[in-house]
Order: C-alpha cells, then sequence, then structure tokens
C-alpha cells in the first residue's frame, strides 16, 4: 500500500496532506476485488467508467499494478460486440444488473490504458490492451449518427437508441483521442477515428439541439471543456456562464438544479476543467471546499444536501468520488501522465474536418 512517502506529490494545501492521501488510496485499493474490479462499494454494483475512473487514480497514486489488475478486468470481461454491460454486482463479472450497453460507459477504456501507458512506459500493457480498445472504440463508433454525435446506448435487447448525451459525448471525445494516441503508439493509424472524433467535435461544439436537453445538469455545462471539445476563450466562457448556478461557495458544485445538493464527484470533475482552462486559483478553491464530504478512513461521501434537513446523502462512499479527487490533486500537482491525459498533451489536434470548421464560423 501507498505510504505517505509515495504519495508527497498528491499533497495539496486545504484539501490532502500526504498521510491523507495515502489513506484515500488505501481506502481505494481495500475495495478491488481479487480479480481487480473496482466497484463502487462492496456489495454494491460496478460500472465501466467509474471503475476506470477509480484505476486512473491508482495509477497517479503509484499503484500500478493495482491499476492493471482493473484493466485486465475489462480485458476477461468484455463482451463479443466490444461493449460492458452497465453495471455488474459487486463487480462479479457473472452478475450484470443492467444489461444495457452505453456508449461513453465502454469508451472510457482508451482513456485508462493511455494513462497507464504514461504513468508506466508499459509498451506490453499496451499491446494486450490494443485488441480490447479497439473492440470497444469500433462499438461506440458505430452508435455515432449522420451530425457526429453518439447515440446513448444499446438496449439489452441490441436496439440503439440514438439519442444523444452531450455529457456522454464529451467524454467519449477524450476517449477517442485516447485512443488514436494509442493506435499511433502502435503504428496502426485510423484515420476513419479521426474522422469519427472530429465530426463529434464539431456537434459538440457548434450544435447542442443534436443533443437532448439535459443543461440542469452541471455534467452538461463543464464537460465539453473537460473532455477537450471546447478550448481556449470559448471554455473560459463557458465556465463563466454557469458558475453562479452551478457553485455553492464554500460547499462545492451542484448536481442538478435547482436540487440543494452538492456532489464530491462534479465538484472534483469541475476542478479538473478549471484546471485545463489555466484557473489553478479557482480549482484549487472548489477542491477545499468539498473536504466537508471527507469520511473517516479516506473515502468520500457523494454529496450532501445543503438546505432544509442538512444531510449526507446518499449514505454512500465510492470509489470514484474519491477517485476524483485524487485525479484532479494529481493535475495540479504536475503528474506527468494526469496532466497529458486531461491537458491533450500528446493528444491528436485539429481533427475536425475543413468544412466544419467553416460552418462553426
Amino acid at each position: 500500500m501507498s505510504t505517505p512517502e509515495q504519495t508527497e506529490h498528491l499533497v495539496l494545501p486545504g484539501v490532502l496532506t500526504a498521510a491523507q492521501a495515502a489513506e484515500t488510496v488505501a481506502a481505494i485499493a481495500a475495495v478491488q476485488r481479487e480479480d481487480g474490479a473496482l466497484p463502487w462499494f462492496r456489495g454494491h454494483h460496478l460500472d465501466p467508467w467509474d471503475h476506470t475512473e477509480a484505476a486512473m487514480a491508482l495509477d497517479a497514486a503509484g499503484e500500478h499494478e493495482a491499476a492493471a489488475r482493473a484493466y485486465e478486468w475489462l480485458a476477461r470481461n468484455q463482451n463479443g460486440d466490444g461493449s460492458w454491460y452497465a453495471a455488474y454486482h459487486d463487480g462479479d463479472p457473472q452478475q450484470p444488473t443492467d444489461r444495457s450497453l452505453e456508449s461513453n460507459f465502454c469508451a472510457y477504456v482508451a482513456v485508462g490504458v493511455w494513462h497507464h501507458y504514461l504513468a508506466t512506459g508499459d509498451d506490453a500493457f499496451v499491446d494486450r490492451m490494443w485488441p480490447t480498445v479497439y473492440a470497444a472504440v469500433e462499438f461506440v463508433l458505430r452508435l455515432q449518427q449522420p451530425g457526429g454525435q453518439i447515440g446513448w446506448k444499446r438496449e439489452p435487447d441490441g436496439t440503439p437508441v440514438n439519442d444523444a448525451l452531450l455529457t456522454g459525448s464529451s467524454s467519449i471525445h477524450q476517449a477517442l483521442r485516447c485512443a488514436l494516441a494509442i493506435a499511433e503508439r502502435r503504428e496502426e493509424p485510423q484515420p476513419d477515428w479521426e474522422l469519427a472524433t472530429g465530426a463529434l467535435a464539431h456537434a459538440i461544439r457548434s450544435h447542442p439541439e443534436r443533443f437532448l436537453d439535459k443543461n440542469h445538469y452541471s455534467m452538461d455545462w463543464y464537460y465539453p471543456v473537460l473532455g477537450g471539445a471546447v478550448t481556449g476563450a470559448e471554455a473560459t466562457a463557458r465556465i463563466q456562464e454557469g458558475w453562479d448556478r452551478f457553485v455553492v461557495p464554500g460547499l462545492g458544485v451542484r448536481c442538478v438544479l435547482p436540487n440543494p445538493w452538492v456532489t464530491g464527484g462534479e465538484s472534483c470533475e469541475l476542478a479538473l476543467a478549471l484546471w485545463v482552462t489555466g484557473e489553478s486559483d479557482r480549482s484549487l478553491e472548489i477542491l477545499q471546499s468539498v473536504q466537508h464530504l471527507r469520511a473517516e478512513g479516506g473515502l468520500y461521501w457523494t454529496g450532501y444536501v445543503f438546505e432544509g434537513n442538512k444531510a449526507v446523502w446518499p449514505e454512500e462512499l465510492t470509489t470514484w468520488t474519491a477517485g476524483s479527487l485524487l485525479l484532479a490533486v494529481a493535475a495540479l500537482g504536475g503528474d506527468e501522465a494526469t496532466t497529458a491525459v486531461f491537458a491533450g498533451e500528446r493528444l491528436p489536434v485539429g481533427l475536425e474536418p475543413d468544412c466544419c470548421r467553416a460552418n462553426s464560423r
């Protein structure tokens, strides 16, 4: 397990001491099953996206063996069409509890694999995981719509749900760029993926009407920035536009309007998005504001209701909430792999087709 000496790079004033960081890393690792699965918490379910987020946090803390076992779980339990089920009871691959196949859940493996490679330089790992990443991306792109957006999921019977989620598509945009980086590392160019990524970026930036209207969710506010589709001055303006609606000073970020409920995961993801736009001071403030969610043992409560009957709710301590905090801290602390993945370093750029760039002006 990590020691305070191993987690010194995760120290952030008002957020984590080295000892607290080590405690949080150990708490995530303690939830991991022997087969590598990382459920939300023991007895609850595993979903592939949050499983990957927790694995990335382990890599950011130097727990590379544990992270590799998490990715091996994905490789072993991938469906024949390249997908994973949306949920598995306690991470047991024999007990799927939601057999729908969500596109952004399936795509995120590429982000984790690229992050692990950057953290370890392990080419053999990339070679082992390439078939998994390739199959997952192909599954996801079969759900891409003519306008570039990615359909939400396939139902358990295989029926596609072509309605697109802005948050999900933004996460997929980041995943596709990581998949392309992996392909480039292997010298296996994927021009079709490049075209698909460009079309998706254009849809996210310029065609909000192509996505379901979920703008009362904070994720739809910041995810186009976090996923790397909206950058520069547009990213800064987007964050500023939603600030007063979603940020509760001293407490964190609302999950959904108008509910008086702040959540740790959304707060930490916003902190990452702020860091991406160069606003490290505000990023730090957000991370400091959610320390009221830290529980004994080093994990974090999912959220807090701050009006009426004030209470921690739901009463659950999730690996992915702690994982999102560690990743945000790692980015602010300059961890090379984490900064590269979220700042877009070493990822393909300029993929949007010329016709789309002209039409978006």
